[in-house]
C-alpha cells in the first residue's frame, strides 16, 4: 500500500518552541512556525444559563446569584495561529501545547496541525500518509489521543509516531 521510495508522507514536529512541516524525504521542512497560539475566551449562552423572567429571586444580589452565572455559560475559545498571532487583540491569550515536554492542551495541538495542512502545506491529509515527531515522553494516552485525531478528524491513511530522539539521530 504505502511502500518505496516515493510515499508523499507528510512529517510534522509540534516542538515546544517551533513546529516544522514538511514531505518525508525533503532536506528541511518546507513550513517552520511558532507552536503557540492566541487564544480568546467567548462566552455563549445555553438553554440553562438564560434567566427566567419568571424567578425574581435569580437575580436578588442577597443570595450571591447573577443573572447569568459564568459557571452555567459554555465557554468557546476562538484560536489565532501563525501570521494571525501578528496583530494585537484585547483578551487574547498566547499558549503554548506543551508543558515540561508533553502536550496539556490538545485543542490547541489540533489547531496547530490544521494550521500546518491547511494553510502552510496546502494539502488535504485525507491523501497522505502521516509521521509525527513525538518527544521521547509521551504516554500510551497521548500516543493514542495524537492517533485518535489523526484517524478521526485528519482521516489520515496510514499514521507512524516516531520519538523525535530518533528522527534526529537519523541522516
Amino acid at each position: 500500500m504505502y511502500g518505496g521510495d516515493e510515499v508523499s508522507a507528510i512529517v510534522i514536529d509540534v516542538g515546544s518552541y517551533s513546529c516544522k512541516a514538511g514531505y518525508a524525504g525533503d532536506d528541511t521542512p518546507k513550513s517552520v512556525f511558532p507552536s503557540v497560539v492566541g487564544s480568546i475566551e467567548q462566552a455563549e449562552d445555553t438553554d440553562e444559563a438564560k434567566p427566567e423572567k419568571e424567578a425574581d429571586s435569580a437575580s436578588d444580589p442577597k443570595n450571591g446569584s447573577k443573572p447569568m452565572d459564568v459557571d452555567k455559560a459554555k465557554k468557546n475559545r476562538k484560536f489565532y495561529v501563525g501570521q494571525e498571532l501578528e496583530f494585537r487583540r484585547d483578551h487574547m491569550e498566547v499558549i503554548s501545547p506543551m508543558k515540561d515536554g508533553t502536550v496539556t492542551d490538545w485543542d490547541v495541538v489540533d489547531n496547530i496541525w490544521n494550521h500546518a495542512f491547511r494553510r502552510r502545506l496546502l494539502i488535504n491529509p485525507e491523501e497522505h500518509p502521516m509521521l509525527i515527531a513525538e518527544p521521547s515522553i509521551n504516554s500510551a494516552q497521548q500516543r493514542e489521543k495524537a492517533a485518535e485525531l489523526m484517524f478521526e478528524k485528519y482521516k489520515v491513511p496510514a499514521l507512524f509516531l516516531a520519538k523525535n530522539a530518533v528522527c534526529l539521530s537519523q541522516k
